[in-house]
């Protein structure tokens, strides 16, 4: 007696005018669809056949037991057209021997009588590897475009009031004391002081710089 081998990967498209079933890739998921087998006339007959003789024509029970017979028929010939059906798909499945997965020939290697799963094709895998590689490097160079160049923030400068040592950011007074922040001006000759507006020195009159 033959075994049924497909128990999963399969949906069961069969009515009350005939049988059809579509098979899946356990990998992928691709579907592959038996073509649609009538159901034979004759089997309504023979049903009605069997329920009349066993039960003499009792109109109740008959009823009843008509249903009985006739899915008893339609059980019989529904594995029958499920076993065709394997018959008919099974040379486009492989079994994988190492996880056991159903799978078409798309997904079968056949030079190492594996699946892609449990043998990766080389060149698939570097091909794929080099695209992800891509990807991340397109994705960084767009991160570093739109982050902001450390040469070009702005940074603010502290200065310190020569008058009372308070901390300022800029301006001609200090926030603290009002005092002018522009730093003194020595000569770098003479050493004298010199005024801020001055150009020369009024005690060597060396040119200020």
């Amino acid at each position: 007696m033959s075994t049924i081998q497909f128990t999963q990967n399969y949906r069961d498209l069969s009515t009350d005018q005939g049988f059809q079933f579509e098979f899946y890739c356990d990998r992928c998921a691709s579907g592959h669809r038996t073509r649609f087998k009538p159901r034979p006339a004759s089997m309504l007959n023979e049903a009605l056949g069997a329920a009349g003789g066993l039960f003499g024509g009792l109109f109740g029970q008959a009823a009843n037991l008509t249903d009985r017979a006739k899915s008893a028929t339609w059980e019989r010939a529904h594995d029958g057209a499920f076993q065709e059906a394997m018959r008919e798909l099974m040379p486009g499945f492989h079994q994988c021997p190492r996880c056991t997965q159903w799978v078409d020939g798309q997904c079968w290697v056949d030079a190492r009588g594996l699946c892609k799963s449990c043998a990766p094709d080389v060149a698939e895998e570097a091909a794929q590897a080099q695209v992800e590689y891509e990807i991340q490097k397109t994705r960084e160079a767009v991160y570093q475009a739109a982050a902001p160049r450390e040469d070009l923030v702005s940074h603010t400068v502290s200065l310190t009031c020569q008058h009372c040592g308070a901390q300022t950011t800029g301006g001609k007074f200090c926030p603290e004391c009002g005092k002018p922040t522009a730093r003194e001006r020595f000569c770098g000759e003479c050493g004298a002081k010199m005024p801020a507006a001055v150009k020369f020195c009024p005690e060597c009159g060396t040119p200020a710089t």
